[in-house]
């Protein structure tokens, strides 16, 4: 069984409490790494400068954050089916516990992951 790292229990500590539900349930059978959960406004002003965000609200600049990123471990950024995967396991749990997320897998909530302009593999956001 994973276990989260001493950085995941600190991030996960910075969540809303529906998110660390979905994701105490998810490490019990997936290993994962919970990369940033709450983030500081000027930390979201350089994600948005570089491109990596999109917005200036981002749900990450909450206390408690309603917004995560995580990423199998270990980490390849370059293997995009372990990510969507995850992404899937996360909403079958998120879905069985009554919690509605969106995933930036899928930010239309269509199911259909070809149809998006801006990919956010790690990101799951309370609704």
């Amino acid at each position: 069984m994973a276990n989260f790292s001493k950085h995941s229990r600190e991030q996960l500590a910075t969540l809303h409490p529906n998110l660390q539900a979905i994701l105490n349930v998810a490490i019990t059978q997936f290993d994962f790494v919970v990369l940033e959960g709450s983030r500081s406004v000027e930390q979201q002003k350089l994600n948005w400068e570089k491109g990596v965000s999109k917005t200036m609200n981002s749900k990450h600049c909450h206390t408690p954050s309603l917004a995560v990123d995580i990423a199998p471990y270990p980490i390849d950024w370059n293997n995009r089916e372990r990510f969507l995967f995850l992404q899937g396991y996360i909403l079958g749990i998120a879905t069985t516990m009554n919690i509605a997320i969106r995933q930036g897998v899928d930010w239309d909530g269509d199911e259909d992951f070809t149809d998006q302009s801006f990919h956010d593999l790690p990101h799951i956001e309370l609704l």
